[in-house]
């Protein structure tokens, strides 16, 4: 996200120098990507994420962050906002979908559109943004300075001043403000009047309804919307906007009513307007939410000792209200503050306000436990027993293509968690059959134990094959036959042999049969071979077939090819097997067959 220095200023009189600012947002808040200078401003490129997104995604924001962290003066902009005269209104908003959490409609007449004043054009071209016209542009710098997404309708191209917020319904279609045209699902949330869709709700708005040269009266809209819902949307239609980002990092509800007073005496500074009364729809008011901890616990957990003062200086430079007895804290959680929610997150905190260079390295004590897992004494017992049994464990693809559980962001071929074990195994069987010969094996034993996604919840399961079929059961039933004090054998903790990486080249084999003496040892064969077979025989040769008849002896070798740097070519392993065949018929008694 890019943030202007200049509009920063404006609300931190003593801001320090831009190189101390970067320091002190590198070491304190998020990685700065990058800064860049423009004319008399530095712009900041912050590295936002996803746990702060609902209250940094903003100028006021970082802003206040920034003088919260520096024990400074923050200039809050609802001092100075003017409070429009108003008049009654007949604007009706009709939410139908528990989608929408809140809605806030204004309708202001008598508006000129034209070009905005140079402090807001500045502001906006500062981050990357063009200037569209005086209402647009307005709508977006509240955006760009309080992290609340706004829009404005023309009202007059509106069927009625009636506003529903609803699911759009089959077959419904909207084209968008850049001339795209989007096939609408009954999953999306829509704005409309009573009879069009005027846009996607925290998405897109409508070209039908766009303010434009023309535009006399206009709807202003400030709201709050299902995080959920608005980015599976998003995503869906392939729009994603900066309104669409904001909303679907879970923006406060009582940050509309705060968006909507900035919007307003912004629009009163244009001058001429006439205001009707807000209609703001507020089914379910966002709770009030308390946290509770100790100072014992922020000095035990961040491993330096952390007085009280200390804390009460934090908690008072962060605008936090607070009670206190003795080292117990209780302080409500600004309404933006959906990071903090648990002890833990206090810790985390007071650690990053203080700098985490503060903080000791030194590794904390651990005091083991003899008491026993039993679902993960259950996961060793079954791994023990099949390994012990000659099968070997894979771990197959978690992702499907069905299923009973979808995952937003995954490959569009694999949206769904797997509800069974075996789906995956017999693929991976049947890659290890294919591979036989490279693994030395003459059948394939695999097993898997894993976790399985189904509606009712999350299961573990054990999934092992007899030749062809595969077995699979939960954890519980193959394990209740185990005894809890069973001793591990070391290969259930993986501790034998070393892990050699594979080629990632093809191989190939090569087999030879060789008459032999019928008391005579294969193993002076088999030293022949390794000798003559190069640095590309990467396994030693191995028996697959023998037999004796009128007292001689066939032995059949198989031999294994392979290059960690290149693709090998048939004609140079036929050599090396040439020479392979002239060393063996060095030895009169023996005989290739």
């Amino acid at each position: 996200m890019k943030i202007s220095y200049n509009w920063l200023k404006s609300y931190i009189p003593e801001i320090p120098s831009e190189d101390k600012l970067s320091d002190i947002l590198t070491f304190h808040l998020c990685e700065v990507e990058g800064t860049e200078k423009i004319v008399d401003d530095t712009i900041f490129d912050l590295n936002i994420l996803p746990n702060r997104a609902h209250d940094l995604l903003s100028h006021q924001g970082i802003a206040r962050e920034v003088a919260s962290q520096l024990g400074v003066k923050f200039n809050d902009p609802t001092s100075f906002y003017k409070i429009p005269e108003t008049k009654p209104t007949k604007l009706k908003i009709k939410i139908e979908t528990d989608k929408c959490r809140r809605y806030m409609g204004r309708i202001v007449r008598n508006v000129k559109i034209g070009p905005s004043p140079d402090w807001v054009k500045k502001h906006l071209e500062s981050i990357g943004q063009r200037s569209i016209n005086n209402i647009v542009d307005a709508t977006n710098i509240v955006m760009y300075d309080s992290g609340q997404p706004c829009h404005a309708f023309d009202l007059d191209k509106l069927a009625d001043e009636i506003i529903i917020i609803r699911s759009a319904k089959e077959g419904e279609n909207i084209i968008t403000l850049d001339g795209k045209e989007i096939k609408l699902s009954v999953a999306d949330m829509v704005i409309a009047d009573s009879k069009n869709v005027l846009a996607i709700a925290g998405v897109k708005g409508g070209k039908m309804a766009e303010v434009d040269e023309n535009t006399k009266n206009i709807l202003i809209e400030v709201a709050n919307f299902d995080p959920i819902s608005v980015r599976k949307t998003s995503k869906r239609v392939n729009v994603f906007t900066d309104s669409s980002k904001r909303f679907e990092n879970n923006l406060s509800s009582e940050l509309a009513s705060y968006a909507m007073r900035e919007l307003s005496g912004l629009l009163v500074e244009y001058g001429g307007m006439e205001f009707e009364e807000i209609i703001d729809i507020y089914p379910k008011k966002q709770e009030t939410r308390k946290l509770s901890f100790s100072a014992d616990k922020m000095s035990k957990v961040l491993g330096i000792n952390i007085s009280l003062d200390e804390i009460k200086d934090i908690l008072s430079r962060y605008n936090f209200e607070y009670t206190q007895s003795d080292n117990n804290f209780e302080i409500i959680l600004p309404p933006m503050r959906f990071d903090l929610a648990i002890e833990e997150d206090m810790v985390e905190e007071i650690g990053r306000i203080l700098g985490y260079e503060k903080l000791e390295e030194k590794l904390p004590e651990i005091n083991w436990s003899s008491k026993i897992n039993e679902n993960f004494s259950k996961m060793l017992w079954a791994r023990n027993k099949l390994l012990n049994d000659g099968y070997s464990e894979v771990m197959t693809y978690a992702f499907r293509d069905k299923g009973e559980v979808e995952v937003l962001a995954s490959a569009s071929d694999k949206k769904f968690l797997r509800t069974n074990l075996s789906d995956g195994l017999k693929e991976s069987l049947k890659l290890n059959q294919l591979n036989m010969p490279l693994l030395e094996m003459n059948e394939i034993k695999i097993f898997e134990i894993g976790t399985v996604f189904k509606k009712s919840g999350e299961e573990m399961h054990v999934a092992y094959n007899e030749k062809k079929n595969i077995i699979e059961v939960t954890l519980d039933d193959f394990s209740k036959d185990m005894d809890l004090d069973f001793k591990l054998e070391p290969k259930a903790y993986g501790l034998t042999p070393m892990f050699k990486p594979w080629s990632i080249y093809p191989f190939i084999s090569r087999d030879v049969a060789v008459w032999m003496a019928e008391r005579e040892d294969p193993e002076k064969l088999k030293k022949i071979l390794i000798e003559n077979g190069t640095d590309l025989l990467i396994k030693e040769p191995y028996v697959f077939d023998s037999f004796t008849k009128d007292g001689k002896t066939s032995y059949a070798f198989r031999l294994i090819f392979q290059s960690y740097e290149r693709t090998l070519k048939d004609e140079e392993v036929s050599e090396i097997m040439a020479k392979i065949s002239h060393k063996i018929s060095e030895n009169s008694s023996w005989q290739i067959r």
